[in-house]
């Protein structure tokens, strides 16, 4: 099978041709039909995050937003047959018996691997998974719709519920791409007033036609338009840049939330005496359960969520990543084998 190989941290990826995986117990044989570019699998690609080097496989398949049909299945396999549509997202595997998995909380499993990271993900023909933690797709979603809310769907979900978002309060998200454009969604699905932060014009664009009630750009000191409307009750950061964090930070209310969802390559500093003073919180979210991924499929099923995607040829990866890393793209590239 054809397939996009990182070989090592740092360098563009290859397309290679490697053998089709074998199912083992337990294991689906997915024949790929869409995988989303995540900006993570930038930060991987590129070993921008020390935390995650030492359990990254190499050479890596990347890429971790994929759907497809199921080609066979595994010994033991019963939940799933050949033909069925799905999705393999993040968590490619959780244990079940550790302390977190038993509290309901499988995301933060001691035992979890990670698709694209530490097995091979979906920038391929075909792909292995566990079938214990993959998803059927609604009959109502195409591959490529479906492939970005494995991730950033899933995600921007979790961490809206994770930061106690309730209807008419104001929720703010800043950067408006793959991530961002699916939370102003989120956002409106939950009955929130949603205002859009970005550099981009055409971004905030796409924002209005996601249904946010107001936009402004990073450039306009949107700490004074947020104050204008009351000030934030939860923030979200979709994007990865240091700035952006330091910004949303000015648009709390007091008692609001920072929900932590971009993830800077570098250190972002934290003025101690407004935290005090502002009683805020901070929160980090992580990828969704399996729970919350089924929630936000019928979600997109109910058309609440549309993903607004671009479709590339997997020849063109590398190109993609490249495309992401210089701010280059709209919404989110869905990479086609």
């Amino acid at each position: 099978m054809r397939a996009a190989i990182l070989k090592q941290f740092a360098e563009p990826l290859s397309i290679e041709d490697v053998a089709i995986p074998e199912p083992g117990p337990g294991d689906v044989l997915i024949k790929v039909h869409a995988c989303g570019v995540c900006h993570s699998d930038l930060h991987l690609a590129a070993g921008e995050w020390e935390s995650m080097k030492p359990i990254t496989k190499l050479p890596l398949i990347p890429g971790h937003e994929i759907t497809g049909v199921i080609e066979r299945v595994g010994e033991g396999v019963t939940s799933h047959k050949p033909g069925d549509r799905v999705g393999v997202p993040w968590l490619y595997f959780t244990c079940g018996v550790c302390e977190f998995c038993l509290e309901g909380r499988e995301t933060l499993c001691v035992k979890q691997q990670v698709t694209g990271c530490m097995v091979d993900g979906g920038y391929a023909e075909f792909v292995r998974a566990k079938a214990s933690h993959t998803a059927k797709l609604p009959d109502s979603l195409s591959f490529t719709e479906a492939a970005p809310l494995l991730c950033a769907g899933l995600t921007v979900y979790r961490s809206a519920n994770q930061a106690g978002l309730k209807k008419g309060q104001r929720l703010a998200v800043f950067g408006i791409g793959g991530l961002g454009h699916l939370a102003v969604q989120v956002g409106k699905a939950i009955g929130a007033e949603v205002h859009a932060v970005d550099v981009s014009e055409e971004k905030l664009a796409l924002a209005k036609s996601c249904g946010a009630d107001g936009v402004v750009n990073a450039a306009n000191a949107p700490h004074k338009y947020m104050k204008g409307v009351g000030g934030a009750h939860v923030v979200m950061v979709c994007s990865g840049s240091r700035v952006a964090y330091e910004s949303a930070m000015r648009c709390i209310r007091r008692g609001g939330t920072l929900a932590v969802v971009g993830v800077p390559p570098e250190s972002v500093p934290l003025a101690m005496s407004s935290m005090v003073g502002g009683e805020y919180r901070i929160m980090g979210s992580s990828v969704g359960s399996r729970e919350e991924l089924k929630e936000v499929l019928q979600l997109a099923a109910d058309g609440k969520l549309k993903t607004h995607v671009e479709t590339r040829p997997l020849d063109q990866a590398a190109q993609v990543l490249e495309e992401m890393q210089a701010g280059k793209l709209l919404a989110r590239v869905v990479l086609q084998p």
